[in-house]
C-alpha cells in the first residue's frame, strides 16, 4: 500500500481555515509577517508556497526564461515591473475628466502620460496639477473605484 500525499488535504484545508490561522501559516512558511492583502492573495500564495517545499520550485531554465521575456518586456526596469500592466491602459488612449467646468484631456504614452503637452509619469502628478490638491489618479481619471478597489 502506498502512503497518501498530504499535500492535497492540506490545500483543501485552506478553504477551511480562519484568517488568524492563514496569516499564522504565512509566518511560518515565508519567514515574514503576512501582507496586508484579502484572504484569497493569503490562500492562493500559501497554497503555492506548500507545493513548492513539497515538489520543488521552478526550474532554472524557467526562471531564466522569465527573466528573459520580462527584459523584453520593461527593459529591465524593476520598477516599471512591478506596475500591474494589465491595467494601464493602451498606449494612444486618452482620457478625459472634466474638472470645475474645464475638460482635461490626458494621453496614455509609453512612458507614462502626457497632459497639455508635457509628459507625466503619474495620473495622480496630473490631478494634483488640474486641482491643486492631493488625489489618487486612478480614482480622479474614473480608472478605479476607491471603495472597491476595482
Amino acid at each position: 500500500m502506498t502512503k497518501q500525499d498530504p499535500i492535497p488535504a492540506r490545500l483543501a484545508a485552506l478553504k477551511t481555515t480562519s484568517t488568524p490561522g492563514l496569516k499564522q501559516q504565512w509566518r511560518e512558511l515565508f519567514d515574514s509577517e503576512p501582507p496586508p492583502f484579502n484572504r484569497r492573495y493569503l490562500e492562493t500564495r500559501l497554497a503555492y508556497r506548500i507545493q513548492e517545499l513539497a515538489y520543488g520550485g521552478l526550474k532554472p531554465e524557467t526562471v531564466k526564461r522569465l527573466e528573459a521575456l520580462g527584459e523584453q518586456l520593461d527593459g529591465g526596469d524593476r520598477k516599471k515591473s512591478r506596475v500591474r500592466a494589465h491595467l494601464t491602459p493602451i498606449v494612444g488612449t486618452r482620457l478625459i475628466r472634466e474638472w470645475q467646468g474645464v475638460e482635461h484631456v490626458v494621453t496614455v504614452t509609453a512612458d507614462g502620460f502626457d497632459w497639455q503637452g508635457r509628459p507625466y509619469r503619474s495620473l495622480s502628478a496630473i490631478a494634483r496639477a488640474i486641482t491643486g490638491t492631493r488625489w489618487n489618479g486612478w480614482v480622479f481619471f474614473g480608472l478605479k473605484n476607491h471603495r472597491r478597489g476595482a
